[in-house]
């Protein structure tokens, strides 16, 4: 089927799965060795080079379902982000990074990135433009997060490359939150693909992982620096993570549908003060997100509960309080006291994290009985 472009349900069940040609199994075995003949090969596989069978198989995967040349796995989201990050930087240069990111990547930035000279600016992301006038004759990099972690804000992520382009800066996303079902930056001008692949990719709360889709050519060049930064991941997590991406795309799509049922609801509660999802039609950037996330708004939604936040966490019942996310069960997190922890209350309250801030990771149960279990804590 060469000829024809598969869909994402297709690609997710048989890109990169090679099964098991010694025995005719349908899955893909698990090849745990560390050690490989290195005679009559170019390059002998070895886990820190990021090339052994079970590497090779899910990165496929990943590459297939993003649209992507190529693609590489990681032992973290974070390891995929600063790995990409760092590839394409050196002392000297400049990077500008929106505003409202995810808190263990801005702390990252603003601790690791001054260490080795490299300065970089921040900048409101909802308006392009002001990528646009951050840009320093030293820039080499601009990176945005959409939709944004907590709040769900959206950038033009089309405009943003354009205005990249135009300049000669490489562009990387966070497209963790979206997934590759529900968004393929790629497709709009993005050079590098990154996600924390613990949330939608494994999907199920029990695997820690990245990953980093973009051209052979970009990948070749993070590959350079990633074999020596070592954030390479092992082959049982892996096999793993193979297998989790076989059921994403019926997973997100659930996902999408219960978050919409879930944030419609909510607008009619009137112990919830704001709320957060773009498949709303009354977000701001609501027309921006249909255009680019032709896959669904996601599963993920933030509000603000007007009373005591912290006793309603506590009287949820099938809901339940974690620190991660994208899993087939629903959890919800306050971010002043997890994600966003170590931002300052003033940077928090910049990009919109009141104390009051409830992140919802909304799972594949049934959408009315979560419901249930938030008006009855509520009650």
């Amino acid at each position: 089927m060469a000829s024809k472009k598969i869909s994402k349900l297709t690609q997710s069940v048989h890109a990169g799965s090679f099964g098991d040609k010694l025995f005719g199994g349908a899955t893909t075995p698990i090849f745990p060795s560390s050690a490989y003949d290195y005679e009559g090969v170019e390059t002998a596989p070895y886990p820190r080079y990021f090339n052994t069978p079970n590497q090779n198989s899910v990165s496929e995967k990943l590459a297939a379902l993003e649209n992507a040349e190529a693609a590489m796995i990681f032992s973290s989201g974070m390891a995929a982000i600063m790995t990409s990050l760092f590839a394409m930087i050196k002392k000297g240069d400049h990077v500008i990074f929106q505003n409202d990111l995810y808190g263990g990547t801005h702390h990252a930035v603003t601790k690791e990135l001054p260490r080795y000279g490299i300065d970089f600016t921040f900048v409101d992301g909802s308006i392009p433009e002001n990528f646009e006038k951050a840009i320093r004759k030293e820039t080499r990099v601009i990176y945005i997060e959409t939709p944004s972690n907590p709040t769900l804000k959206i950038t033009n992520i089309k405009a943003v490359a354009d205005i990249a382009k135009k300049h000669g800066i490489i562009t990387i996303i966070d497209n963790t939150f979206a997934s590759p079902v529900n968004q393929n930056p790629i497709d709009l001008g993005i050079d590098i693909s990154t996600h924390s692949g613990t949330k939608y990719i494994g999907g199920h709360s029990d695997i820690c992982c990245g990953a980093a889709m973009a051209s052979k050519k970009l990948i070749q060049q993070i590959w350079d620096s990633a074999i020596h930064f070592g954030g390479s991941l092992e082959a049982t997590t892996c096999w793993l993570v193979e297998r989790s991406l076989k059921t994403i795309v019926l997973r997100v799509r659930q996902q999408n549908q219960n978050a919409l049922a879930i944030a419609e609801y909510l607008k009619t509660d009137s112990r919830i003060g704001k709320i957060y999802y773009p498949g709303l039609k009354d977000h701001p950037d609501h027309a921006i997100a249909k255009a680019q996330m032709p896959g669904g708004f996601g599963g993920m939604l933030s509000f603000e509960v007007k009373n005591d936040v912290r006793k309603f966490t506590s009287k949820l019942e099938l809901i339940k309080r974690a620190i991660s996310l994208g899993g087939v069960e629903s959890t919800l997190t306050l971010p002043h006291l997890t994600s966003h922890k170590k931002m300052t209350p003033a940077e928090r309250q910049a990009i919109g994290v009141t104390d009051n801030l409830v992140r919802f990771s909304v799972g594949i149960e049934d959408a009315q009985d979560l419901i249930d279990d938030i008006r009855q804590a509520l009650d």
